[in-house]
């Protein structure tokens, strides 16, 4: 029931502990770069991370969402100029079935759905992972911190 996003828009697809990213190319239809063995609508990163090569793919939106949610995330939008969606989509459908390197870090879906709306290949994902980290990593060491002055204290 979730309204169809406009043509050429980038569409996460949050599964767990990841977002798979796809570029809408209408009549509900998403193109997308998967891994070389990923279970589209697995919801979990099944190969992502083990293979160095991906198929670009034209699939259903519901199939590549399955139970999990997704979103239209232009968030670049404010950044770089997208490309005209008609132009989007003409490059994405170019692309449908053609393997081209995959690397988690460097040449994942979100580089590839960037690239294709704003020709500029970028991904997020890994360093607000290594945010989330230092995030946490900080918290810890607070949380250390204050259970041994705390400890002190009792001890005094």
């Amino acid at each position: 029931g979730k309204p169809r996003p406009p043509l050429g828009d980038l569409t996460g697809v949050s599964h767990f502990g990841y977002e798979r990213w796809v570029v809408y190319v209408g009549d509900g239809y998403v193109v997308h770069l998967a891994p070389s063995g990923d279970i589209v609508g697995a919801g979990v990163a099944t190969t992502s991370t083990l293979t160095e090569k991906a198929v670009t793919e034209k699939l259903l939106l519901d199939d590549v969402v399955g139970r999990d949610r997704y979103h239209v995330n232009n968030k670049h939008d404010d950044k770089y100029s997208p490309l005209p969606p008609s132009k989007i989509v003409q490059r994405a459908e170019q692309l449908v079935g053609q393997e081209l390197p995959y690397s988690l870090p460097c040449e994942n879906c979100e580089h590839f759905a960037n690239e294709l709306r704003y020709g500029v290949a970028r991904s997020d994902q890994i360093p607000d992972a290594v945010k989330t980290i230092q995030a946490a990593l900080l918290a810890a060491t607070v949380f250390v911190r204050l259970l041994r002055a705390r400890s002190k204290r009792k001890k005094q």
